[in-house]
């Protein structure tokens, strides 16, 4: 009798220990997979980062060059200049359509309304109020181009990460660090320093007020950029709550729209929708060039909108801003080869100051990603979107 008790009690034993390696097996299993899914999350999560810091770098790049050369060739009218910047967005419209049909093939049947979502009418005030301000920015840009060496124009345009900054310090709580402290700094200073630039090194031929019209209105632009893109992070936050693509298309879109009605109407309003024929006619590169130009630079600024954009939701507005002045030493480049700019000493130690702070303030995000990356160890369920600058500032 005793025997069989005893054999029964190892046989429990014997189950409870199959039991309790069958758990940690699916645990150990379970974390594995788990593991593997944050892994290819943040892969992708890098990807989609990669990409739209692309399209910024080549976009930005690429349309202040052919903006220049619509100026270079012969192209007089401000507004038009300014137009093209925006003008570009119908050629989103297909694909955007396309975004908007497969939502609804797929969620059709499992609609879920977030009771928490702003209403049309806010969404409404937020894309006109950004499209106000992005048509006054890119006409003074417009300006800024036309006054001022591509070269010059870049340098000061760079100006753009520290009002960026100055602004999120008050609509999205940064925090101040040294090293980003450092980084403004040095881009002030790298801006600043371009007004002792001589006269005689402007390779634009124009007049000395001229020159300072063209820097005072490239370095507001800039401030304005600065603020657009904090106002655009703080209503992904706060309006919007949506971190999907469609919402970057609906804030390019719409924004975009409003701005072109704004710069079409002061272009028939100033009258130089007159001039537009004598111009493509007088175009040095012939008129076929002449139309090529301005569709590109609509094509391009639309590539850097989308890149632009998708950095904000995706990382911060400040890092979107950093990614379009990594791009700063590129056009200056480029600058002296197709429009024979001069880099002399200031131009020089301006790019120098500034590529300084932009690496400052990369290695200010490489210290903030190893903080979110020790807090994620910690406690695993902190989203990859808590980062300092993003969330926590």
């Amino acid at each position: 009798m005793g025997e069989a008790q005893d054999l029964q009690l190892q046989k429990m034993e014997l189950n409870e220990a199959k039991e309790t390696f069958s758990l940690e097996q699916n645990s150990f299993k379970d974390q594995i997979m788990n593991g593997s899914i944050m892994t290819n999350k943040k892969r992708i999560y890098y990807i989609k980062v990669a990409i739209y810091a692309a399209l910024v770098l080549v976009g930005q790049s690429s349309a202040t060059l052919l903006g220049r050369l619509y100026y270079e060739k012969g192209g007089k009218s401000k507004w038009m200049a300014t137009v093209v910047q925006l003008a570009g967005f119908p050629i989103l419209l297909p694909y955007y359509f396309f975004i908007l049909s497969s939502k609804k093939l797929t969620t059709n049947n499992n609609i879920i309304v977030d009771p928490n979502q702003s209403s049309t009418y806010m969404l409404a005030f937020v894309y006109v109020s950004i499209g106000l301000i992005s048509a006054l920015i890119c006409y003074l840009y417009s300006l800024g181009l036309m006054y001022l060496p591509v070269s010059t124009f870049t340098l000061i345009g760079s100006s753009q990460l520290g009002f960026n900054a100055l602004f999120s310090y008050f609509l999205n709580s940064l925090k101040f660090t040294p090293f980003i402290i450092n980084s403004l700094v040095l881009l002030t200073i790298s801006s600043s320093l371009l007004m002792f630039q001589s006269e005689s090194s402007n390779s634009t031929n124009v007049s000395k007020k001229m020159y300072s019209i063209g820097f005072i209105c490239t370095l507001v632009a800039s401030a304005g950029y600065g603020l657009i893109l904090s106002l655009t992070q703080l209503a992904f936050k706060k309006v919007v709550k949506r971190q999907n693509f469609k919402s970057v298309m609906d804030m390019i879109i719409y924004q975009q729209m409003v701005a072109t009605c704004i710069t079409l109407v002061g272009l028939f309003a100033s009258g130089e929708w007159n001039g537009i024929k004598n111009e493509m006619e007088d175009y040095e590169l012939g008129k076929a060039s002449y139309v090529l130009d301005l569709t590109f630079i609509a094509i391009t600024w639309q590539v850097f909108s989308i890149g632009c954009v998708g950095l904000i939701f995706e990382v911060s507005s400040l890092f979107s801003n950093a990614i379009s002045v990594l791009g700063m030493p590129i056009v200056p480049i480029l600058a002296v080869v197709f429009f024979q700019d001069k880099m002399h000493g200031i131009k020089a130690i301006s790019m120098v100051l500034a590529v300084w702070g932009f690496i400052s303030y990369v290695y200010q995000q490489y210290l903030d990603e190893n903080d979110v990356i020790t807090e994620t160890r910690n406690t695993p369920h902190i989203s990859k979107h808590s980062s300092t600058l993003e969330e926590g500032n």
